[in-house]
């Protein structure tokens, strides 16, 4: 697969009479989009908002981000979901690089988290840095929660691909392309570069805490191989509801930065095959079949060494161990990126199960980790939902408006694929 991802850098967002990109500057249509997005009997009221980075501006209680994105060639949009189902991973895309769909409004409450712009809270959130089109998305009354997740989830999507297409004629900044064919081509091209396959494991847990696959939900299916191209052209998109510091957002999908960064050492270091994802699901014997059938798929791939991914933290950590211990046993280098619940004080033990075999292991950080972010400016949504986030408490919204909080109830702080700030030091 071959797939061309043209650039347009955006260095602000502005409303005005049409969607366009000028010069760098995405201007947003608000009444046009607002009305798009109504045409979905179950969206009750949108609101739009904008926050710039720098801004003493708080996001709060931010469901998902998406990269807004016009496929001009091969697959169309979030296949399978918004669009007719067909084979993402080629052709060309034109991206809004530097914008992003920040979409807001209450799902289950504790699941989800905060992006401050500027501040103490923007050095942990990726999404300090983008400039973010909010969408306060209000469904109608009575949906049952499965549907209203539904709702939001999909407006978010329906939104990024209606700013997308102001990207479709614009100027192109940067073309970046990502090319790898099958494993017998690159196995003949690198014959003596160790062939390294990435292992995704995604949130499937149910109540509102599933990822998606071309449309299908990952409690449904077997570990599944992909090409490292259809990720990063959106066949894989959050639905969860899992904690805000590890969920990994549609934006993360669509940026995967494992899969980038294996993809800049593919042909140099490695000989990278490809992406398996797997799900993380509740029961016993759910996770010995995705584990077990992990670890055949890397053995039967040929797989010399294997990165793995963890989505959440808690129960996931026996499904990260169990992979690790069937792989190395099987002579299999394998590193794995998780991050820890450590406690208040990095005291505490860091991951809910362990094994000897785990020999390697990148943490994305401490989700227990407290933090005080000042007060905003401008809140766009509503503060007082910190009280019941993962990672806030009762009292942890000061009366001057500031926050004290566990990176738990932040977007994108402990991202582990590694989409984050931050970082290991070795001593």
């Amino acid at each position: 697969m071959k797939l061309e991802q043209n650039r347009i850098y955006i260095k602000d967002i502005q409303f005005g009479d049409v969607t366009a990109v000028n010069n760098g500057i995405l201007t947003v249509n608000k009444e046009e989009m607002i009305n798009f997005l109504k045409e979905d009997p179950k969206v009750k009221d949108v609101k739009l908002d904008i926050a710039r980075p720098g801004e003493k501006t708080r996001i709060i209680p931010v469901k998902d981000v998406i990269e807004p994105r016009v496929k001009i060639s091969g697959g169309k949009g979030f296949s399978g979901v918004t669009q007719t189902t067909t084979q993402l991973g080629d052709g060309i895309v034109n991206i809004l690089y530097g914008a992003a769909i920040v979409t807001v409004g209450d799902i289950v409450g504790f699941q989800e988290g905060v992006v401050d712009m500027w501040g103490e809270g923007a050095k942990y959130t990726p999404f300090s840095k983008t400039f973010n089109l909010v969408v306060d998305i209000e469904p109608a009354e009575g949906l049952e929660p499965h549907m209203h997740e539904t709702t939001v989830r999909m407006a978010g999507l329906k939104a990024a691909e209606f700013v997308g297409e102001a990207g479709r004629d614009a100027k192109i900044d940067e073309t970046l392309t990502y090319d790898i064919g099958n494993i017998d081509e690159e196995t003949k091209k690198y014959p003596n570069l160790p062939k390294v396959l990435y292992v995704e494991m995604l949130i499937s847990q149910g109540l509102l805490h599933d990822g998606y696959i071309y449309g299908v939900n990952s409690q449904l299916i077997l570990p599944t191989l992909l090409h490292p191209n259809e990720e990063i052209d959106g066949a894989v998109i959050s639905g969860n509801c899992v904690a805000a510091c590890d969920k990994i957002t549609t934006y993360q999908h669509q940026n995967n930065s494992a899969i980038l960064d294996l993809y800049a050492e593919h042909g140099k270091t490695i000989n990278f095959i490809g992406v398996i994802i797997t799900p993380e699901l509740t029961t016993l014997q759910g996770k010995f079949r995705s584990c077990d059938y992990t670890a055949k798929l890397c053995k039967t791939l040929g797989a010399n060494g294997v990165i793995v991914s963890e989505e959440g933290y808690g129960n996931p950590d026996s499904d990260l161990l169990m992979i690790c211990k069937r792989l190395e046993t099987a002579g299999i280098k394998t590193v794995l990126i998780t991050d820890e619940c450590s406690g208040w004080d990095g005291a505490s033990q860091p991951l809910a199960d362990t094994t000897p075999e785990a020999v390697a292991v990148v943490s994305g950080g401490n989700v227990s980790h407290v933090v005080t972010m000042g007060p905003a400016d401008k809140v766009i949504g509503n503060d007082k939902a910190i009280a019941t986030l993962s990672g806030g408490w009762e009292g942890c919204l000061e009366a001057d408006g500031s926050l004290k909080c566990e990176l738990n109830a932040v977007i994108g702080a402990t991202s582990e694929i590694g989409f984050h700030y931050c970082t290991a030091r070795e001593y």
